[in-house]
């Protein structure tokens, strides 16, 4: 029987050490350039390690109970079969092994090389991780040219103890740092970033219950998976409700192969057994075909904006509804994937109530006023949706990823918008906008947080300096646009000096005679 060996706890400054020493070594192979190499090559090799870790532990579990262990990587492709000793396969032997088609195995036999097995993994034994690992690693690459720095990292990472439940928060902690390093490297990559505060807060405001279903169609890197996840586990009391938050609560969707993998990798560690991601596009499914056994309970997403839809996947929409434009298409999207008669499987309400399907989206400042195709689709979600609340966000709130103003939307499927409540979130006093360096706090949304009431008949929502509501009435009537600004928001009125108000107004009065004058001369020489 495996030994599922015990270990001291690592504290988080020796993980950090641990991590940073991997890095390091990595730094010296010429294959890789910056931390947007070095972290996949951390994230595939921390993969395979806890996959091991797990199964070790799986496999002792169902020996104990009597019952037959499926592993879902056999061997000799096993982290204990090629990677766990320190003074195994190294330099060109090791490279081979992992890159190549075909190798000769650690075992002494001829095989497939661990990338190939890996990528042609099925779920034909029933393990669904076969299909997970399988699809991870179809967009994974080795970049390291050297073998025997490639050892050095291995040998790091089979430090870390992925079956210490605190070591796993620990080392969860430290990912997320280096995901936002990353994504400060990134640059204009960073798209599927969105900050962990606006996260939470959109999380604590839609409030998902356990029993309920929960999507992300642009998962990015899985904040929003992983902070609705750390929710729903303060719901669970019994090993039922632990099976069901495991099985039957949380769904993703993203087509991009980085943000793919670490988005596997940030779920695993935080807890999440087999992360139940879709690695395309969430687009690619024509609207009319979503039924509502598709649907879910909620819908938490900050889907990409500013970007371009090619032509088959804009034909997926109605044809008074086709676009290019991403956060348009992605929020006819979530309409269509909210459930139309939502029921909580678990009725853990805080009075027993069944909450609506509800979603809260990020969007750019141009879908609150775009018009035309814009204006049905915001038609239609004010029609057919209760758009009850948008939250318009301060300067700054995405630095450095994008300066384009942003908002949030929550609406669910309660009925159609009676009236639309607008927030204006503001700036901490003194401050002109948020920056990397001075992000936002989810301490600067308490007042927001204490606003907030459920939407709905008897709710106790106040109109004040930073709340006002609108009528949907109005909103239809005015080509649903749905940029207000802020009715009791003070004009900056700069007070000039009297002689320069002076001197500014005799300017303007010389100019309009001269332009008169114009006028008049070729009015003179229209008429001869």
């Amino acid at each position: 029987m495996p030994q599922i060996q015990s270990h001291s706890p690592t504290t988080a400054q020796s993980l950090g050490a641990l991590l940073k020493s991997a890095r390091d070594i990595m730094r010296k192979d010429k294959g890789l350039n910056g931390d947007l190499d070095r972290l996949p090559m951390l994230t595939w090799i921390m993969f395979l390690k806890f996959l091991d870790d797990l199964e070790l532990q799986r496999e002792g579990e169902a020996k104990l109970a009597g019952k037959k262990f499926k592993p879902a990587i056999e061997p000799p492709y096993r982290w204990r079969d090629w990677a766990a000793k320190s003074d195994g396969i190294t330099g060109d032997e090791l490279l081979a092994f992992i890159n190549n088609e075909e190798t000769t195995l650690p075992n002494g036999k001829k095989g497939a090389g661990l990338f190939r097995y890996l990528r042609t993994l099925t779920s034909s034994n029933g393990d669904d991780r076969r299909e997970v690992i399988a699809t991870v690693f179809r967009g994974v690459q080795n970049r390291m040219v050297s073998g025997y720095l490639l050892r050095d990292v291995i040998n790091k990472i089979g430090g870390i103890h992925f079956t210490s439940s605190g070591e796993l928060h620990t080392l969860g902690a430290l990912y997320e740092s280096m995901l936002r390093e990353m994504r400060d490297a990134a640059g204009d990559s960073g798209e599927f970033y969105t900050p962990r505060p606006v996260v939470r807060l959109m999380v604590v405001l839609t409030n998902p219950r356990l029993g309920e279903s929960m999507l992300d169609p642009a998962s990015g890197t899985g904040g929003f998976i992983v902070e609705t996840f750390n929710h729903l586990s303060k719901q669970v009391k019994t090993v039922a409700d632990r099976r069901i938050l495991q099985e039957k609560s949380l769904f993703g969707c993203e087509p991009k192969t980085l943000p793919f993998l670490l988005c596997q990798m940030n779920l695993l560690l935080h807890g999440l057994d087999a992360p139940q991601i879709d690695p395309g596009n969430a687009l690619r499914f024509k609207l009319t075909d979503i039924g509502e056994r598709d649907r879910v309970d909620v819908i938490l997403t900050n889907p990409p904006f500013g970007g371009e839809e090619e032509k088959g996947i804009q034909g997926n929409f109605p044809e008074d509804k086709q676009t290019a434009e991403t956060a348009l298409l992605f929020l006819q999207l979530i309409m269509r994937k909210l459930r139309k008669h939502s029921l909580s499987a678990m009725g853990r309400g805080i009075k027993g109530e069944v909450l609506p399907a509800r979603a809260a989206v990020v969007v750019p400042n141009g879908t609150l006023f775009g018009d035309g195709m814009c204006a049905r689709i915001k038609e239609e979600l004010l029609k057919e949706f209760n758009l009850h609340t948008i939250v318009r966000l301060p300067n700054g709130v995405f630095a450095p990823y994008t300066s384009i103003p942003t908002n949030l939307l929550f609406f669910d499927r309660s009925g159609p918008t009676r009236e639309v409540w607008y927030y204006e979130q503001p700036l901490p006093e003194g401050r002109k906008n948020y920056t990397k360096t001075a992000p936002i706090q989810f301490e600067d949304f308490a007042p927001l947080v204490a606003w907030w009431d459920q939407p709905g008949p008897g709710t106790k929502r106040k109109e004040n300096e930073r709340a006002w509501k609108v009528p949907a009435a109005e909103l239809l009537a005015n080509a649903c646009n749905l940029d207000r600004k802020n009715p009791c928001a003070k004009e900056d009125i700069t007070h000039l000096p009297p002689a320069q108000l002076t001197a500014d107004i005799l300017k303007k009065e010389q100019r309009i005679a001269e332009i008169m004058g114009n006028i008049q001369k070729l009015l003179g020489k229209a008429a001869s």
